[in-house]
């Protein structure tokens, strides 16, 4: 778009090519209207319509400015402008008035016109001050706009991140939690991936992860639909197998497309007893976390089922292992997006085993680094991500839960 710039004392020091469309059916003031701009824009692309039927016809993104009479053969004042800028409301419009018509001018403004002129009583110097100045509050009110939509929908993404990764429910003292949650690349909205933590009056532990396949607002409307769903099955006591066929009939309701499906990873911990049950839906199997061995979290018999099928693909029944824990356990859950990484500019991905590697190295380097969990999360990705040789394009979600072993700290709450 076309923005002269003029000087205090009214010349054109400066401009680019910009596009006027003057609507006048009358030949004297067009010719006017026509010569001043000739002599002060000379770079002015001046294109002409008798009549709003035809200027209508001719708007487009060629056209920078619109310098409308409002007595034109088929529409006359407001009309003419509310016609106008229902067709066209982004481009900057000057209504010409004549000398007895000057209300009429000041009425266009407020109902959309940015300047009026009153013909007879305006040169040639004004003349291109009002489509300069006409453009310029265009675009600050455009870019007003585009501001507040970014606004509008960094509140939407804060609202969606917050049913999508809640604060634990988590009331007992021997155990910590820590948790990441990081949008992939390239994305304003966050994706389908979600976490969530509570803790029954019997003290046990519920805890889930699960991502939503695909990217956008409807897929992370869908991960807050099934953590809250779950959430209130785990409140209310229900068995895990039951809150995993309830899930699925809500993903069935609430998903826009057939082939969506969503992982799912739940754990039921019992702490005092140290073992915990695990449902895995075709979601990646959570860490153990004992000392300085990092491994699979798996059964007593060192299982390593794939788990059942995702959430939408149709298997109503998923496999229950019982796992034992070990006396200081930690238990990383997580989603795929941090494990699909690339390991250089191969196709080689970090994969399970990679991500366990990951683990150790930073354990090894960080004696201490229970005392801040959500370092090692943060740590984690950043190295994922140094392997990638950019951010991670898919979104990452990461829960951390241990048995607490030494003194209460502050980062383990």
């Amino acid at each position: 778009m076309g923005r002269p710039v003029i000087t205090s004392g009214g010349q054109t020091v400066a401009y680019e090519e910009i596009g006027v469309l003057l609507v006048e059916d009358d030949e004297g003031d067009a010719r006017l209207v026509e010569d001043e701009l000739a002599e002060r824009l000379p770079r002015a692309r001046i294109a002409r319509s008798r009549t709003l039927q035809e200027a209508l016809s001719v708007l487009g993104p060629a056209i920078d400015c619109v310098l409308l009479d409002l007595g034109l053969p088929d529409a006359s004042g407001l009309d003419a402008v509310a016609r106008l800028r229902s067709q066209a409301p982004a481009i900057p419009l000057i209504v010409l008035t004549g000398l007895a018509d000057e209300a009429a001018g000041a009425a266009a403004v407020e109902a959309g016109a940015q300047d009026y002129l009153v013909k007879g009583n305006v040169d040639g110097d004004q003349l291109v001050r009002s489509i300069s100045y006409s453009i310029a509050r265009r675009q600050a009110e455009e870019a007003e706009r585009e501001l507040l939509l970014a606004e509008a929908q960094t509140r939407e993404v804060a609202r969606l991140e917050r049913g999508l990764a809640p604060k634990p429910l988590l009331e007992t003292s021997s155990v910590w939690v820590a948790s990441c949650y990081r949008a992939g690349r390239s994305r304003a909205l966050l994706g389908g991936d979600f976490f969530d933590l509570v803790q029954r009056a019997d003290d046990s532990l519920h805890v889930v992860v699960g991502d939503v396949c695909g990217h956008g607002p409807d897929e992370a409307a869908i991960g807050v639909s099934l953590r809250a769903a779950w959430r209130a099955l785990a409140l209310a006591g229900n068995r895990p197998e039951l809150i995993m066929q309830t899930l699925q009939h809500v993903f069935e309701h609430e998903r826009h497309l057939p082939a969506l499906f969503a992982t799912l990873c739940t754990l039921e911990i019992e702490p005092a007893q140290r073992r915990a049950s695990m449902i895995r839906a075709g979601h990646p199997r959570p860490v153990l976390i004992e000392q300085s061995s990092i491994s699979g979290l798996s059964d007593s018999r060192g299982s390593e089922s794939h788990g059942g099928a995702g959430i939408g693909i149709g298997e109503r029944q998923w496999h229950t292992e019982q796992v034992p824990l070990p006396p200081a356990w930690t238990i990383l859950l997580y989603t795929d997006g941090i494990i699909e990484g690339r390991i250089g500019s191969g196709s080689e991905r970090l994969g399970e085993a990679g991500l366990h590697r990951l683990i150790a190295e930073q354990i090894d380097t960080h004696p201490d680094w229970r005392a801040q969990p959500d370092a090692l999360l943060a740590e984690l990705i950043a190295s994922a991500e140094r392997l990638n040789g950019e951010d991670l394009s898919d979104d990452v979600a990461m829960l951390l839960v241990g048995a607490r072993t030494g003194a209460r700290t502050d980062t383990q709450q």
